[in-house]
């Protein structure tokens, strides 16, 4: 089995896109607001059963898990194939990995450094800053704060980042490599951030590994981060880690807050041993990273997301870090930043006050129920067993089943019973759920399309067949490794020139594609099967998009959507159903099927 067929194996696309936006089931399949265009009514879906997603809306695309992660982070298929297989536990063969040595990263570190420098120099002196100027100013930053977290701006301009590093000596793939430009279709390349107050991101040495972005207007989205890069991982970052490490080891205490606002707001105050996540979920990484500082962490959450976050991380925090996690409850409406600005007391008061996240849970659970009651006993013992049976320490978990059984009076013993029935029920569930997954595992396909190997390796064998490709289009091949070769394909003019244009991960691929066993064919039998070939693939992703259509139709009709939304769902199934006519007329035309091809 290669890399790209084992991460295949391993990595669930449901899960990788609902880190990313809230996905709700919708019979067999998932819907939610696509992550990449703003909408009120969600037109993006994912498919359990292919891996795949579709966004129906702004987007008109979708693809397989590699390309979710390469539209989301503006990246590589390599690049999202390294940063799956890494979350798959899969190892990348060191002939497959990028060149990037230590010299490599000290580049990627100086290159980083300079733009912060630019950036930097920019919000201080250019008159194209002063609104960046002005709003730094109306949070009430001082100078100091502003060179301590070395904020700048990025000029409205396509290239001025790119031709102030590259006179500095820095080649176009450093700055690529760094995420500081980007490559659009066309091959050129522009700066990644345009009109943006900059936010350098630090690891806890110090080194410069990223920026963040925040527009000056109403315009989404409001903050943008780098990518992926050798450097940047945004799941393993905490913003502001270099400034606070000193104060959390003398404090023993970390505080995580949501964004940089918050972090540069509580450090000006004194309040120095602040993080931030940068407006994602806490991470299990970022824990474990302030775990060597500190067993000691609160969680700083707005009002809103207090009770949803205490219910599902904490447990694993806490787990984690073999001590309590802390919450500290906002004031409705109000985040770190709003309440230090207005009252540091208020802020050291909500500190000194945050109750253990699992306290504050049993809070929310109970509250407002009726203990006095049978119902509202083992409504509040339903809701709080299941998150005491996920406590590892078993004197911390005796603790809360001595609580939770004086909370609705019944015995300790009752409570334990039915502590242990939920334990061997998970056990059951558990070995349960390893035979799903393992017959999950066997019939997830291990190996690209059939049709869309073939007709690659038709292509990559019989040269003289690139001229008869104007109807082949892309979005027929719904496997990311197969789309990256096709593109090369079309600019290569032999094999070696294509293989320069890939990345070496995709090389064991296209070696099988270019050595696959074909039947001996006169050219114009092969020109035949060739057509045929992309008759199929057309007609296979058509009749994909229909079905699809016809289960979202299902759903909006199910849900009461709108008599405009409906007629433009048929509307779209209509032209689906006209293009999967004339396939089926085109193919009733011909005399023979394409051989040697399997569906």
């Amino acid at each position: 089995m290669g890399i790209i067929d084992e991460v295949k194996q391993k990595i669930d696309i449901v899960e990788v896109i609902g880190e990313h936006t809230t996905l709700t089931k919708a019979g067999r399949t998932y819907r939610a607001l696509c992550p990449f265009h703003s909408e009120k009514h969600p037109s993006f879906f994912v498919y359990p059963e292919q891996q795949s997603w579709h966004c129906f809306g702004a987007c008109n695309t979708g693809g397989d898990v590699f390309s979710f992660v390469m539209k989301r982070d503006n990246t590589s298929f390599g690049d999202a194939l390294r940063l799956l297989a890494e979350r798959a536990g899969v190892k990348i063969p060191s002939q497959f990995e990028p060149q990037t040595g230590k010299d490599e990263r000290e580049r990627l570190y100086q290159v980083n450094e300079a733009a912060a420098r630019y950036f930097h120099n920019l919000l201080l002196n250019s008159p194209a800053a002063e609104k960046a100027r002005n709003y730094v100013l109306s949070r009430g930053f001082s100078s100091k704060t502003v060179a301590d977290f070395q904020l700048g701006f990025s000029l409205n301009s396509w290239e001025s980042l790119k031709q102030y590093l590259l006179g500095k000596g820095y080649t176009e793939n450093e700055l690529l490599t760094a995420g500081l430009i980007i490559e659009a279709d066309d091959k050129k390349t522009h700066d990644r951030f345009r009109n943006r107050l900059m936010f350098s991101i630090h690891d806890s040495k110090g080194h410069i590994i990223g920026f963040g972005a925040r527009v000056l207007d109403d315009s989404l989205p409001k903050y943008v981060n780098s990518p992926q890069t050798p450097l940047f991982d945004k799941s393993s970052i905490l913003y502001g880690i270099d400034l606070a490490t000193a104060a959390i080891r003398q404090q023993d205490t970390a505080v995580i807050v949501e964004g940089y606002m918050d972090v540069i707001t509580a450090h000006q105050n004194g309040f120095k041993n602040v993080v931030a996540a940068m407006g994602t979920s806490v991470t299990d990484k970022q824990v474990s990273m302030l775990k060597r500082l500190t067993g000691n962490v609160a969680l700083a959450l707005d009002a809103d997301a207090a009770g949803e976050e205490a219910t599902l991380r904490s447990i694993g925090y806490e787990n984690i870090l073999g001590a309590e996690v802390k919450v500290i409850i906002m004031p409705a409406g109000k985040d770190p930043d709003d309440v230090i600005r207005d009252d540091t007391q208020t802020w050291q008061h909500l500190l000194d006050e945050a109750p253990p996240i699992i306290d504050f849970t049993f809070d929310t659970a109970t509250a407002g129920a009726d203990l006095n009651t049978a119902r509202g006993k083992s409504l509040a013992v339903d809701k709080l067993l299941p998150i005491i049976a996920e406590i590892e320490n078993p004197v911390r978990q005796a603790h809360y089943l001595q609580k939770l059984a004086h909370l609705v009076k019944v015995s300790e013993q009752t409570i334990e019973t039915a502590l242990g029935k939920i334990k061997l029920r998970r056990t059951g569930r558990n070995l349960k759920e390893s035979k799903q997954e393992a017959v999950t595992s066997a019939v997830k396909p291990l190996v690209s399309s059939p049709i869309e190997e073939y007709c690659l390796a038709l292509l990559l064998q019989y040269p003289e067949l690139k001229d008869s490709t104007e109807e082949l289009l892309l979005d027929y091949f719904g496997n990311s490794e197969n789309r990256e070769i096709f593109i090369a394909l079309k600019e290569a003019d032999d094999l070696p020139s294509l293989k320069e244009k890939l990345d070496r991960i995709i090389h064991d691929h296209l070696d099988y594609l270019a050595t696959k066993s074909l039947p001996p064919t006169g050219e114009t039998e092969r020109r035949h099967i060739f057509s045929n070939c992309v008759l199929r693939l057309r007609e296979e992703f058509l009749h994909n998009l229909e079905t699809k259509r016809e289960q979202i139709f299902a759903l909006e009709a199910e849900s009461g959507g709108t008599a405009a939304e409906l007629t433009k769902l048929q509307e779209l199934g209509t032209e689906g159903a006209v293009q999967l006519r004339e396939v089926f007329q085109s193919k009733g035309q011909r005399h023979s099927g394409t051989k040697g091809v399997r569906k």
